[in-house]
């Protein structure tokens, strides 16, 4: 078996606290916030066309919701380089921690169906033709008033 990582063993706690939709916007936002301002510091220290700590923030934030409007940019390899770790984080990461919290979501929403219910999750498919049914005898019935 191989060992985790700190980071690896850091993010696996922090979406297991996700069990609820709230903890799991609580983890997607309290990492998005340290990576924006840790980034946004890191930009000011390594790109001198940042010449404030404000200035960097501001630059993450942008970089990071996608909005980018290009007032500010790095000029540096250092700066680029960052800037465009920002911009996977921004689109990759968030979209991979989304989907994992999703899954446990659902995971846990099919567990429930299978207690509560005959312990069988509903096939989709045959649940739809069911409803079309449905609709088509409603509508039927309608057409007879």
């Amino acid at each position: 078996m191989e060992h985790e990582t700190r980071l690896e063993s850091y993010l696996g706690r922090a979406i297991g606290r996700a069990t609820t939709p709230r903890g799991g916007a609580m983890v997607i936002a309290t990492t998005t916030t340290i990576a924006t301002v840790g980034c946004g510091v890191l930009m000011t220290i390594i790109d001198k066309d940042f010449t404030s700590v404000g200035q960097g923030l501001w630059w993450a934030v942008q970089t990071v919701t996608t909005v980018g409007y290009g007032d500010q940019v790095p000029s540096g390899a250092a700066g680029r380089i960052v800037a465009a770790l920002v911009m996977l984080f921004g689109l990759a990461f968030l979209a991979v921690v989304t989907a994992a919290i999703t899954s446990s979501f659902v995971g846990r929403a099919t567990e429930e169906w299978a207690r509560q219910g005959e312990g069988e999750v509903p096939n989709s498919e045959a649940a739809m033709r069911e409803i079309l049914e449905r609709l088509d005898r409603i509508e039927a019935l309608l057409r007879q008033r």
